[in-house]
């Protein structure tokens, strides 16, 4: 089975294009080396994917027929992803939350004074040192 329609099976990617335009992104190694989407794949192949600023790693058990339900993907792949790269997508998710919420347009005067108070706070506490 071809790389690109094996992640589409598994739910990587929700279309087949979107797993194609991925792999020549080269965002996808099977067996360490970057594919092509048209690289055909075999049970015991490792797979290493970048998506959503995670590396996922899986081991290919067995190459499904068609598309799977989501509770039947874990029959045909292992994944061997450490714990340490979703604790990281935690840490960047928390990093981002003072930031203005997406669609709230420009900053209110309020806004503007809290961030200014904010900033001379800082600026104060620099100039005491």
């Amino acid at each position: 089975m071809r790389v690109d329609k094996f992640l589409w099976c598994t739910r990587y990617f929700k279309t087949r294009n979107l797993a194609s335009e991925s792999i020549k992104k080269g965002h996808v190694t099977v067996n360490g080396q970057v594919a092509k989407p048209s690289r055909e794949v075999f049970a015991t192949d490792k797979i290493v994917l970048r998506k959503d600023q995670i590396n996922y790693q899986m081991t290919i058990l067995d190459v499904p027929s068609s598309r799977v339900g989501a509770k039947l993907v874990d029959m045909y792949r292992k994944d061997t992803t450490p714990d340490e790269a979703f604790a990281h997508l935690e840490l960047l998710k928390l990093n981002k939350e003072y930031y203005r919420a997406k669609g709230e347009g420009r900053p209110t005067k309020k806004d503007r004074r809290d961030i200014d108070e904010y900033t001379t706070d800082i600026d104060d506490t620099n100039d005491n040192e």
